[in-house]
């Protein structure tokens, strides 16, 4: 296929270029084939690293829980206390939670591992952006003290009332399974976080009694579809904490669609 792709694109060529502009022509040629090449090696990557993301989540504890109607399923194998580049995580849920109350106690379940503290971002930024008040007591609830005035500085910022391409109230919505810039990041429901294993090892903290973990949210908002995430577990609590999360607040690509919102 690639080849007679290639054939196709060199008879166009020819027909367009004259035969003395031989130099053009083979520059236009191997630039033509470098971007063929480059496309099929994606492509293929893309394929295995779904296969292996995949592979790695199946053997991976799973349990679900409801909050009135509302399910949460919580899926993965991240450890606090181990490294595994081979460590995968999914949430997924029928809604943003509805208020305080409802983030609280889920929080109460998915904080006790780290890739389902790193699911419950999104959700917060969601809440943050239907009510400030609300969302602020979410955020603290969430992250690490260190890590809260830059998140609230950040989403005051980004969830403008100006649709300018900068204010991007979507951003939640942008590492939610089946969103895209071309479908106006409306996500596949039941909403789905899909998580793996940073490249960076698990690192103690130097002035706390703590561990922090670096985990790759999956997202097509944007060219590096893996945003990075780093939680936190001290011995002062059983329950993670976001401790960094800047690639989440950073700019996505700019939507081509409507955006419905979020249930």
């Amino acid at each position: 296929m690639k080849r007679l792709f290639c054939c196709i694109i060199t008879l166009l060529v020819i027909s367009l270029f004259p035969q003395d502009s031989s130099a053009q022509f083979n520059g236009l040629l191997n630039k033509v084939k470098s971007n063929v090449e480059k496309t099929v090696k994606e492509k293929g990557k893309q394929t295995v690293d779904n296969a292996v993301w995949n592979s790695n989540l199946k053997n991976s504890e799973k349990e679900e829980f409801f909050y009135g109607e509302h399910s949460y399923v919580l899926q993965g194998n991240f450890k606090v206390d181990s490294y595994s580049k081979h460590a995968a995580g999914r949430v997924t849920f029928t809604h943003i939670p509805s208020d305080y109350e409802e983030f609280e106690a889920i929080y109460q379940v998915l904080g006790k591992t780290p890739h389902g503290t790193a699911a419950m971002m999104p959700m917060a930024m969601e809440i943050y952006g239907r009510n400030r008040e609300v969302g602020e007591k979410c955020i603290r609830l969430l992250c690490y003290k260190s890590n809260v005035n830059t998140v609230l500085s950040l989403l005051k910022d980004k969830f403008g009332s100006t649709d300018d391409g900068y204010h991007q109230r979507y951003l939640p919505a942008a590492v939610l399974e089946g969103a895209t810039p071309q479908n106006g990041y409306n996500p596949t429901e039941p909403y789905t976080v899909n998580m793996m294993a940073s490249v960076n090892k698990h690192q103690d903290m130097q002035l706390y009694d703590g561990r922090v973990m670096y985990i790759y949210i999956m997202g097509k908002g944007w060219d590096t579809e893996q945003r990075s995430i780093e939680i936190v577990k001290t011995s002062a609590s059983e329950l993670c904490q976001v401790f960094n999360c800047p690639a989440l607040l950073t700019q996505c690509k700019r939507i081509q669609g409507t955006w419905n919102g979020l249930k």
